[in-house]
C-alpha cells in the first residue's frame, strides 16, 4: 500500500454504492406516488366517454368539459329549443350545447369548497394555539398527574372517529350545531388538539429554559417571554404540526358525511356525488379532485421547509 493512502472510511457517510440505491428508491417511490395525481388530472380533461373508455385512453383530445360541468348545473332541451335560443355566451355554454344541454345556473361546488377553507384552516389555528399553550404549560410547569394527562389526550387520538361518530351526532342535534360550521370546526379542534399537544410539547422540551429566564430577569413577564423567546424557537415545531392538522381536517370524510348535508357540507362528501348525464360524471369528479388537491400542496410547499426542520428539530443533541 503507498504511503499516505488511507482506506478509512465514515461509519456515518453512506458509500457511493448506498446513495445509488437509496436515490433509485426515492425515484421509485416518487413515480408511484405521482403517477395516480397525474393521471387525475389527466381523466379531468377528458370528455366523458374518454374518461370511461377501455382500454384507458393515453392520447386524447383535451375539453374542459369536466370543469364546465363541475361549476355550472345543465339541463337537456329539445333540438328546436337550442335553435331558438341566441349564440352561447362562454365556452361552457358551447359545450352544453354540443350535449343537447344548457347552462341553468352554477353547481354548488364552491360554497363546498369554502366551507372546507374555513372549516380546515379554522380548526387548524385553533388546535394549534390550544396545543401550543398546553404543551408549553406541561413542558415548563410542574402539572399534576401530568403522565396520566398526557396518556389521556393522547387516548383520544387512538380511538377511531367512526366510534364515536353516533353520540357526537345526537349531542350535536340537541345543541343545535349539526350542518354548522361552528360545529364542525370544534370537532376539528378537539380530534386534532391531542396531536398539537404530543407534538408541540417535544418541540418546546428542546428550548432551553435560560433563555426565558434571561428574558425575565430583563423584565419580561411570563406572558412576554412566550410570546417573544419560545413561540419564534417554536416556528418550526407549529409549522409542521400545522401541516398535519390541515391535513386531518381538510381530507377528513366521515364526520362531514354524518354531521354536514347542506351549509356546512364540505368538498370531500360533495365530490363523490358528482352526477352527469348517465351516471357518474368521472371528468367532473376528476376536476373537483385536482382543484381540491391544490390548496393543500401550496400550503406544504409554502411551508417545507419549517416542515423538514421541524420533522429533524432534536434529532442530534449537543
Amino acid at each position: 500500500m503507498a504511503a499516505g493512502i488511507s482506506t478509512a472510511h465514515s461509519v456515518v457517510e453512506p458509500s457511493p454504492l448506498v446513495r445509488r440505491i437509496a436515490g433509485a428508491v426515492v425515484i421509485l417511490y416518487a413515480l408511484i406516488t405521482i403517477v395516480p395525481l397525474i393521471w387525475i388530472g389527466l381523466t379531468s380533461l377528458k370528455s366523458p366517454p374518454d374518461s370511461i373508455s377501455y382500454p384507458p385512453k393515453i392520447l386524447f383530445e383535451p375539453t374542459l368539459e369536466g370543469y364546465c360541468n363541475l361549476f355550472t348545473t345543465r339541463s337537456r332541451q329539445t333540438a328546436e329549443y337550442l335553435q331558438g335560443l341566441p349564440a352561447a355566451s362562454g365556452r361552457c355554454e358551447e359545450i352544453a350545447r354540443q350535449r343537447s344541454m344548457v347552462v341553468v345556473g352554477a353547481s354548488n361546488f364552491v360554497p363546498r369548497f369554502w366551507n372546507s377553507v374555513i372549516i380546515a384552516f379554522g380548526s387548524t389555528f385553533c388546535a394549534v394555539t390550544l396545543g401550543t399553550l398546553a404543551a408549553y404549560g406541561f413542558s415548563r410547569f410542574k402539572v399534576p398527574l401530568k403522565d396520566d394527562l398526557l396518556f389521556f389526550i393522547l387516548s383520544t387520538r387512538m380511538m377511531p372517529p367512526i366510534a364515536v361518530a353516533i353520540p357526537i351526532f345526537l349531542m350535536y342535534r340537541e345543541l343545535g350545531l349539526s350542518d354548522t360550521k361552528l360545529g364542525m370546526i370544534l370537532l376539528y379542534t378537539s380530534v386534532n388538539v391531542s396531536l398539537a399537544v404530543w407534538l408541540l410539547k417535544g418541540f418546546i422540551d428542546e428550548i432551553p429554559r435560560e433563555y426565558e429566564e434571561a428574558a425575565m430577569i430583563d423584565g419580561y413577564s411570563r406572558l412576554q417571554a412566550f410570546v417573544k423567546v419560545v413561540l419564534p424557537q417554536a416556528t418550526t415545531g407549529i409549522a409542521a404540526t400545522a401541516i398535519f392538522c390541515l391535513i386531518f381536517a381538510w381530507n377528513e370524510y366521515a364526520f362531514a358525511v354524518l354531521l354536514t348535508s347542506g351549509t356546512a357540507q364540505t368538498a370531500p362528501p360533495f365530490i363523490p356525488i358528482i352526477i352527469g348525464e348517465g351516471g357518474q360524471d368521472w371528468p367532473a369528479v376528476a376536476a373537483a379532485t385536482t382543484l381540491f388537491l391544490i390548496p393543500i400542496v401550496a400550503f406544504t410547499i409554502l411551508l417545507r421547509k419549517h416542515l423538514l426542520r421541524g420533522i429533524t428539530f432534536g434529532a442530534v443533541r449537543k
